[in-house]
């Protein structure tokens, strides 16, 4: 039996899913990215390897010791992939968004591929038929939309997301909720058809955090998966930890 445990890094919360047999098992939110954490998960999964994407300042003795316990790797600009990234800074890519495209690629290698991150941001990621990510956009996702409006005006609350929501809002709440909501919607609907008028096999995956509060309003069909941040991780182990 052979257990994999990757290891994400957000800018809102820290995870980790356990692949067993290459099969997801389990995703798991930590309190923490303290060394005795870490240490408590390699004790009960008892991992033979280790990936680590990080886009913020973490602990950094974690990766000491998932060295140590674990055959470990952790993303970056020169990681093996399963694309390449022909553009000017590869270095500046965020990890999460060439795993998202890496197992985007890894589903559909012979299609045009649009993967959608909805975090903190949007993330709008492109792979080609040659799987090359070549870019593609970042715009403020819905909690930072929900803040800012409270932040730049006097009586704007913060409110919190609903799966149900009128057209016409009826207070200020429903205001903003149809506003965020069908706004960042109406968005995704619009990038994805501008992508299709170029590339006729385009396949367009969905994932993220915030994922389930937009499908239902998106026209477009996607390929919704919470876990694909996860599957890009677990195959880019397999590519680096051999």
């Amino acid at each position: 039996m052979s257990t994999t445990l990757c290891f994400d890094f957000g800018n809102t919360r820290l995870k980790c899913a356990v692949f067993i047999n290459k099969e997801l098992k389990n995703l798991i939110v930590l309190e923490n990215g303290e060394d005795t954490t870490i240490e408590q998960l390699i004790q009960q999964y008892q991992p033979q390897k280790s990936i680590l994407s990080s886009v913020i300042n973490h602990n950094p003795s974690i990766e000491k010791i998932l060295s140590a316990k674990t055959q470990f790797h952790k993303l970056n600009h020169l990681s093996k992939l399963p694309i390449t990234s022909p553009v000017g800074k590869p270095e500046t890519i965020g990890a999460d968004r060439l795993a998202i495209c890496s197992a985007a690629v890894d589903l559909h290698p012979k299609n045009h591929c649009l993967a959608i991150g909805l975090g903190t941001c949007i993330t709008y990621n492109y792979t080609n038929t040659l799987h090359q990510f070549l870019g593609g956009s970042i715009s403020p996702g819905m909690i930072m939309r929900f803040k800012a409006m409270n932040e730049q005006t006097a009586l704007l609350p913060v409110i919190q997301a609903e799966h149900n929501f009128p057209l016409i809002g009826y207070d200020t709440k429903t205001n903003l909720l149809s506003g965020v909501l069908l706004g960042m919607a109406k968005e995704i609907d619009g990038i994805i058809d501008a992508y299709k008028e170029k590339f006729s096999n385009l396949k367009v995956f969905l994932t993220g955090g915030d994922m389930d509060f937009f499908v239902p309003h998106l026209k477009n069909q996607v390929m919704a998966d919470p876990y694909l941040l996860y599957k890009g991780l677990y195959a880019i182990s397999e590519l680096n930890n051999r």
